[in-house]
């Protein structure tokens, strides 16, 4: 039926598409009135806010499922309570492997409305998941920027600030700011040689033991 893809450079904020992309001048009162009807789900992977719940940007919650994979969702939600749903959203999509078959199967087989939520891509800017696998599924598709914390401008990327290097690793401000293009690259730069030094003394320490 319908298939909207956002991306955007933090992780969380489905329910708050819910609100703006289902509104449509509607009280958020009678949205939550709809809830019985919309399905959210999240990874397992990311508990900082509890298994159940998502958290809008103004920190509301709404409960949600969290899974490991979507393709266990229709039988842990049930057959036929799945076949009343009109809506379902997909938080965090990048975590999920299943995502393409997924969406193509809730969308054109059993005429759902899904929403996905997912970054596009990592922290060294490349692909993440299979978000954009399911671009030519997606009737329309919204990327979402952020300010950059140092100048203000629109953030296209998003700079990790800590030294850790595996490609997943959940995180909120404390791990993670949104920059533009200049102050990404400085700071790539600037990690680095943090790196670098932090090495640097790992060896000099090692020569002297």
């Amino acid at each position: 039926m319908f298939l909207h893809l956002a991306s955007y450079w933090v992780i969380g904020w489905i329910a708050d598409w819910y609100f703006s992309l289902l509104g449509k001048g509607t009280s958020e009162e009678s949205l939550r009135k709809d809830l019985e009807n919309v399905a959210i789900i999240k990874s397992s992977k990311d508990t900082r806010y509890g298994l159940d719940s998502i958290v809008t940007h103004d920190g509301a919650k709404l409960p949600c499922w969290a899974l490991s994979d979507l393709s266990s969702f229709k039988q842990k939600f049930g057959v036929d309570a799945y076949e009343q749903l009109d809506v379902i959203g997909i938080d965090e999509a990048q975590f999920f492997d299943d995502l393409y078959d997924f969406c193509r199967e809730a969308a054109d087989h059993d005429g759902k409305t899904v929403i996905v939520a997912g970054l596009d891509g990592n922290f060294l800017r490349r692909s993440f998941g299979s978000v954009l696998d399911i671009i030519p599924l997606a009737d329309s598709i919204t990327k979402l920027t952020a300010r950059c914390e140092i100048c203000g401008k629109n953030a296209l990327f998003t700079l990790r600030k800590t030294q850790d290097t595996q490609v997943e690793l959940i995180g909120g401000v404390d791990v993670y700011m949104p920059v533009c293009r200049q102050h990404y690259v400085n700071g790539q730069v600037a990690v680095k040689t943090a790196r670098n030094v932090v090495e640097s003394n790992k060896v000099e320490c090692g020569s002297h033991t």
